[in-house]
C-alpha cells in the first residue's frame, strides 16, 4: 500500500512538482498584475484572453474560451470589456451565422505585444543572473522538452488538449 505521505523522487517528480508549482493560478495571478499596470483597460482576468487571441487568431467564443481554460460566459464577459477598450473587435461570423467571429484590433495586438515583450524582460532578467550557457541550455531544453510533452499528451488520445 503506498502512503499518500510518500514523496516521489527522481526527475519526473521534480519537474511534476515544479511544472505544478508554475501552472497554479496563484502564481499566474501574482505575474499578471505587474505585466499589465498602467495599462488601460487590462488587467490580470482579461490578459489570458488577449493572448490568446493573438495565438488563435480570430476566433468564437466558445474557440477560445476552449483554449485559455476559461468558461465561455467569463470569455464573453472579459471580451465585452475588452471591446469597450478598443482591443477586440466582434461581427458575425460568415460560416455559422448563430456564431460571433472575435479578433484583436490593431491597438490590441499591439498591447499584447508590448504585454509579451515585458513578460521576456521579466525573464531576461532572471536567466540574466544565471551564467549565459546555463541560460541558453535552459531555454532550448525547456522548448523541447514542452514540445515532447505535448506530443506525448496528443500521442495518448489524438486530442492535443
Amino acid at each position: 500500500m503506498t502512503s499518500l505521505s510518500t514523496t516521489p523522487s527522481g526527475r519526473g517528480a521534480q519537474v511534476e512538482t515544479q511544472l505544478g508549482r508554475l501552472l497554479l493560478r496563484t502564481n499566474r495571478s501574482g505575474l499578471y498584475p505587474a505585466l499589465v499596470r498602467g495599462i488601460d483597460g487590462v488587467d490580470a482576468t482579461t490578459y489570458p484572453v488577449l493572448s490568446g487571441l493573438l495565438r488563435m487568431g480570430p476566433t468564437t467564443a466558445t474557440a477560445l474560451a476552449a483554449e485559455i481554460g476559461l468558461d465561455r460566459s467569463v470569455v464573453t464577459r472579459y471580451l465585452s470589456r475588452l471591446e469597450s477598450s478598443g482591443y477586440v473587435d466582434r461581427a458575425p461570423d460568415g460560416s455559422d451565422g448563430r456564431a460571433t467571429r472575435i479578433e484583436l484590433t490593431p491597438q490590441g495586438t499591439a498591447v499584447v505585444h508590448q504585454l509579451r515583450q515585458e513578460l521576456r524582460t521579466v525573464c531576461d532578467g532572471i536567466l540574466d543572473s544565471w551564467e549565459p550557457d546555463d541560460g541558453d541550455r535552459f531555454a532550448a531544453d525547456l522548448e523541447r522538452f514542452v514540445g515532447a510533452l505535448l506530443g506525448a499528451a496528443v500521442g495518448r488520445d489524438g486530442d492535443p488538449s
